[in-house]
């Protein structure tokens, strides 16, 4: 009787309320939808004892704050970074969040943070890659992201193109960049071409379009005049496919195509693009295969599979990983105060082992730039991304160069 009255006090408890804004609607809404599929199973294992070894796991909840649950409550950016702002500001000031997470979208997630500094939350981003969000100059005390950045990225590709050049004998230059005219693309262009100086390389050429657009079929066409060895590209969704489609009808594929963004990860694209993305090799933040190295990705994913037939991705691993991180602090802090919260988010300290993330933990630096994340790339083969960088997680070897589209 008294097992069943503490169970009753336990639910009556107010829950622990976390704003997640994400882009539910909009161009962006299929991440957002996956997102929130993930965000969901995470609530549910912090909420609930799981026999894993992930933060808050195996407890009933949060255990210093007498066993609370924790409830997101979900706004729609409908991706546009101005909604993401005001529903931030909304979550806050009406809803009573005492922390958020998103947004996805790396300009949405600056708009955001601004609105966090100034009404003084904890905001943490999970999924928005772009450096200048942690950039020192920028000063802001609310802010911390768990996942790697552009720069740790492109770097991971260079280190790829470095030992193909060295063990292979391959030339790897010259080199064009292709990307939508935006703030991100400027960014990972920026990124881009300083390690093209870096390692020496010369870029050929480079090509800026809107977004959306109908056709890049004579961007490409410009670029093939000077025959690039390797082409980075930053397209999402429906211009990866557009992408892919121009170069086919071209005849052209050059021995390397980057895919220095998300838009050639979703299942869904990839199951447009078919076999002609075969070859593509795409930064990753997070593969299946990383489950060789690391059986706890496979045990989560078992779980996410049961529940939505379907296989985590790159986009929502980052945002569970993110909420399990957010949820450890709050904990630790043992209190829903702003600056307890901060204070633990700062002192975050979680061991590899206990991540589905090919990182070395998660710490933050003074910026809130989780100083461990690391990054791993991808090769379409046979019309799924297999683990060809680094070699720690490697399950095959590159192929390099990428056979012509008539000898497929």
């Amino acid at each position: 009787m008294k097992e069943e009255l503490a169970q009753n006090e336990i639910k009556r408890r107010p829950t622990i309320k976390i704003g997640a804004v994400y882009p539910l609607t909009g161009s962006f809404g299929v991440f957002g939808k996956s997102i929130l599929r993930a965000l969901k199973l995470a609530v549910d294992i912090i909420n609930n004892p799981y026999n894993l070894s992930l933060p808050l796991a195996e407890e009933n909840g949060l255990p210093n704050l007498d066993n609370r649950k924790i409830e997101l409550i979900w706004a729609d950016s409908e991706s546009n970074p101005a909604k993401a702002r005001n529903e931030a500001r909304r979550l806050i000031s009406e809803e009573g969040v005492i922390a958020l997470i998103g947004s996805f979208q790396s300009l949405g997630t600056s708009e955001i943070s601004y609105v966090t500094e100034s009404m003084k939350i904890p905001f943490l981003n999970p999924d928005s890659s772009a450096r200048v969000l942690t950039n020192e100059d920028k000063g802001l005390q609310w802010f911390f992201r768990t996942c790697a950045t552009d720069t740790v990225y492109t770097k991971l590709c260079f280190e790829l193109l470095q030992s193909i050049e060295q063990t292979e004998r391959f030339e790897i230059s010259p080199m064009a960049i292709i990307s939508e005219d935006t703030m991100t693309g400027h960014v990972t262009i920026d990124t881009e071409m300083q390690y093209i100086r870096d390692f020496n390389c010369k870029l050929c050429d480079l090509e800026l379009y809107t977004s959306p657009t109908e056709s890049l079929y004579s961007d490409i066409f410009r670029m093939t005049e000077c025959s690039p060895r390797v082409i980075f590209g930053q397209q999402y969704l429906n211009d990866a496919i557009l992408m892919l489609k121009n170069l086919k009808d071209l005849g052209y594929f050059p021995d390397g195509f980057f895919a220095d963004s998300v838009g050639y990860t979703r299942p869904d694209v990839l199951n447009q693009e078919g076999a002609d993305g075969n070859y593509v090799i795409s930064r990753l933040a997070w593969a299946l295969g990383l489950g060789r190295e690391n059986p706890l990705v496979y045990q989560v994913n078992k779980l996410y599979r049961n529940l939505y037939d379907a296989d985590m991705d790159e986009t929502n691993a980052r945002s569970f990983t993110g909420l399990l991180v957010l949820a450890d602090a709050i904990n630790r802090a043992g209190s829903t105060v702003n600056y307890a919260i901060r204070a633990a988010l700062r002192a975050t300290n979680i061991p590899a082992d206990r991540l589905i993330m090919p990182w070395h933990g998660v710490r933050f630096d003074e910026t809130g730039q989780n100083v461990l994340a690391k990054g791993i790339l991808g090769q379409i083969l046979n019309n799924e991304f297999k683990i060809v960088w680094p070699p720690k997680f490697a399950e095959t070897k590159t192929v390099w160069p990428a056979p012509a589209w008539d000898k497929r």
